[in-house]
């Protein structure tokens, strides 16, 4: 139990249904569709929606999305990947060609085709209650109407203003400059796009004038993208893929995410006595550093595009935690991390819901960096991911630039099982630092028996190519204890990652948990 005598927050218990997102009014939407007859597929999308609307640096109608979903009724899990490919025209030699080393960042090549519309068609055809229009009808009045920019996001926004370009800034800039807090953001392009969506489906999106504005807006900046591309655009669903630490299952979506990855790192971590440590001391911190390094490079060479990923159940293998534990040295740092196969960046909204019949939705949706590629179209606005950066240039290795095939993602959702039972939805925002994250939640939960929002408040770090960032929750001897074992420390400059989960009780109770990193919060009814 927290100390009430000092800034926190209380869990949010409720036995109906709960949502947990980054922005109140998305929190808020979410609970409306539940009280309306809606479950928590159809509250996840219409919260999900919303939030291109509340953050549009960190998502939108222009990204992609990872889902995973328990049914009601039952503990299996299903994912489905709702992410784009690349256009058919993206080749990594001509990009070799032309002297780059990495797919341009906020360059054109970096544009992949959004897939989020289609994953949230999907889910809801297959699995919501609600009509696609009731389900959008929220994001359709805030965007018209409006949204108040709030703190977290005018943050966001301030520093990501020099990256729009053209449309762009006509769109998501107020007199050519980022909103402050409390101007109210409004996106009637989005709106209209999103009352075709709600009256036609994917077609609204992915055919007619809205994808032609794509198109053309794309082709006009030097891209590749042709309306077959947008045509194409499909979801898959698959199966988690999931490891186990002290007793619990951490199921984690499948390549081309990185998913896997926390669960190789939570493989490492279980040859070390975690719980012996001072939870916020340097032992801990160092032990779990070296992990990132061991895993975050395994991740670099295995994790691609799903029909590339040759070697998953190598890297999920005891073997391979075992032998990659051993080399982790107590009490000294091995060199620096390996340079990451994606630029590290912030920019992700999370949403978890789950409703009166315990139908459990870990809903992970992005544009990337802060306004993805910097692009929008011309004529709606849409905001233009630049997922294509996930990919490398390096000739040969699986996550290779090519045409129709998908970038290695640093989104992922995740759901925790115990004896069995889904016992908790939840996500770790923050580009590269998410299976960390995911790693250090866990272990949070299970290693120091913390409550949900304990686990999400404790203070982060993260070996990132450039140092030990450490957040400022951790006092300077700590710092002073890892330098000395030999990592660069460097104050993070800014939140690691953002949380939200939701504990399912076996009581019957739900407990939700938001992190105060971010706008958002736990709701519930």
């Amino acid at each position: 139990m927290r100390d009430f005598q000092m800034p926190g927050r209380s869990a949010v218990l409720a036995t109906n249904g709960v949502c947990a997102t980054s922005h109140p009014l998305a929190a808020k939407v979410a609970i409306d569709i539940l009280q309306s007859g809606g479950n928590a597929v159809d509250a996840a999308i219409a919260g999900a929606v919303v939030l291109g609307i509340c953050e549009p640096q960190m998502t939108g109608i222009g990204g992609d999305c990872f889902v995973l979903l328990k049914p009601a009724g039952e503990d299996g899990v299903v994912a489905l990947n709702g992410s784009g490919r690349a256009p058919a025209g993206l080749s990594a030699a001509e990009m070799r060609d032309r002297g780059l080393t990495a797919v341009p960042l906020r360059g054109i090549e970096s544009v992949t085709v959004p897939g989020a519309i289609d994953a949230f068609c999907r889910l809801s055809a297959d699995w919501g209650r609600l009509s696609l229009a009731e389900t959008l009808a929220p994001a359709i009045r805030y965007a018209d109407e409006g949204v108040p920019v709030a703190p977290r996001v005018a943050f966001d926004w301030a520093g990501d203003e020099p990256d729009l370009k053209g449309a762009a800034r006509d769109f998501y800039l107020m007199g050519g400059k980022a909103p402050q807090v409390g101007q109210v953001f409004r996106a009637p392009g989005q709106a209209e796009v999103l009352r075709r969506i709600a009256r036609v489906g994917r077609a609204g999106f992915y055919e007619g004038e809205v994808a032609e504005d794509m198109v053309a807006s794309l082709r006009a900046l030097g891209g590749t993208h042709t309306a077959e591309d947008f045509a194409a655009t499909a979801c898959t669903y698959t199966d988690p893929v999931s490891g186990p630490y002290q007793g619990i299952d951490l199921l984690e979506h499948p390549p081309n995410g990185q998913g896997a990855t926390a669960n190789l790192m939570l493989n490492i971590l279980s040859h070390f006595d975690i719980a012996g440590m001072d939870p916020w001391g340097a032992d801990r911190i160092h032990i779990e550093a070296e992990a990132t390094k061991l895993a975050y490079d395994a991740r670099n060479r295995f994790i691609a595009d799903a029909d590339h990923t040759t070697r998953l159940a190598h890297m999920l293998s005891p073997e391979t935690a075992a032998r990659l534990a051993a080399l982790i040295d107590p009490k000294r740092a091995m060199p620096s991390a390996a340079p990451l196969a994606e630029a590290v960046h912030r920019d992700t909204i999370y949403i978890t819901v789950v409703d009166r019949d315990r139908m459990a939705v870990s809903l992970i949706y992005s544009i990337f960096w802060g306004f993805g590629s910097g692009f929008a179209s011309s004529r709606f606005g849409i905001n233009f991911q630049n997922r294509g950066a996930g990919f490398t240039l390096e000739a040969g290795h699986p996550n290779e630039a090519a045409g129709g095939k998908r970038p290695m993602h640093t989104i992922i959702p995740g759901m925790i099982r115990k004896g069995g039972r889904v016992t908790m939805p939840f996500g770790v925002m923050g580009g590269a630092y998410q299976p960390c994250g995911h790693a250090r939640f866990v272990s949070n939960l299970v290693d120091f028996g913390q409550d949900p929002q304990a686990a999400i408040d404790a203070p982060r770090a993260f070996s990132a190519p450039e140092g030990l960032k450490l957040e400022r929750g951790y006092p300077a001897a700590v710092a002073a204890s890892l330098a000395e074992m030999g990592h660069k420390v460097v104050p993070a400059d800014e939140p690691l990652g953002g949380a939200q989960a939701i504990l399912i009780h076996d009581t019957g109770v739900l407990e939700g948990a938001s992190d105060p990193r971010k706008d958002g919060c736990a709701l519930g009814y």
